[in-house]
């Protein structure tokens, strides 16, 4: 796994330090590993929700995802909730990626999302009054404090364009099963930390070399294909893996969006 010392600006993606992976400020905080995996799974998907009904293009939600997971690798979760980054997330990246959204639609898509996963039936009207402001603060500082913990190094390159790439140099991009399940990996794989662990080109070769397999195509092995990439086995197996395992336990209910939440949240209640 290449390493980008975090406090230098790279044309490649930020990632994480052995250190950083070991212990996150949310397990010196208490929280088990568990829930934080979970916490950042759900934020991702209430930012992939967003950003269909926001209409954004996917490199804003996948960017916002990112800056997601890149954001609780430098600050706890009892510091500033999932709520709150998920929506400063999808507020920074809109701009980054020059598909600006007004603050006020992002809030009220966020609003029902969260009213959706909460099992309360969504008001059809724009939410106002205390809640909005509540729902306004949270959007701001989430938006501040990922710029301050980034050192506003918010860039993100995806590997949606390298998979392409290569997919057409190893003559298979007209394989549109094969190509539509390696996108999708790409896409699933948002709601791990495989994107800041490993470069996007890194990330685009385990999908072609996961979604291959699913659908059975050979690829050539004299010299292996991922080499002329200069992407090892062993990473490529590794992403396999975190993807795959994304698939094996479906989201739960009833997950802590906000600080109180979590600070009254039965850590009991994680399964085992």
């Amino acid at each position: 796994m290449a390493v980008v010392d975090p406090g230098k600006l790279s044309l490649q993606n930020s990632v994480l330090t052995v250190a950083q992976l070991e212990r996150t400020p949310s397990e010196e905080d208490g929280i088990p590993k568990a829930l934080e995996n979970e916490l950042r799974a759900l934020g991702c998907e209430l930012i992939q929700s967003a950003g269909i009904l926001l209409r954004l293009p996917q490199v804003a939600m996948a960017t916002a995802q990112v800056l997601l997971q890149r954001y609780y690798y430098m600050a706890s979760l009892k510091l500033a909730s999932v709520r709150d980054i998920a929506m400063g997330a999808v507020f920074l990246a809109s701009k980054v990626e020059e598909t600006p959204r007004k603050i006020k639609d992002i809030i009220n898509v966020f609003a029902w999302l969260i009213d959706q996963y909460r099992d309360v039936t969504p008001r059809v009207e724009s939410y106002a009054g205390l809640q909005y402001n509540g729902f306004k603060d949270g959007l701001a500082s989430g938006e501040m404090r990922i710029l301050c913990k980034l050192g506003f190094n918010v860039q993100v390159q995806q590997p949606h364009g390298f998979m392409i790439n290569y997919m057409q140099s190893l003559d298979i991009a007209e394989n549109e099963e094969l190509a539509q399940t390696a996108w999708n990996y790409l896409n699933d794989g948002l709601r791990t930390n495989i994107y800041v662990c490993y470069q996007p080109s890194t990330i685009a070769c385990a999908a072609i070399f996961l979604s291959a397999r699913v659908h059975k195509v050979k690829l050539p092995t004299e010299p292996p294909w991922w080499e002329v990439f200069d992407t090892d086995l062993e990473d490529m197996t590794y992403i396999s893996g975190h993807l795959l395992n994304l698939y094996q336990r479906p989201p739960r209910k009833g997950l802590p969006l906000t600080l109180a939440e979590l600070e009254s949240y039965n850590y009991d209640a994680l399964p085992s």
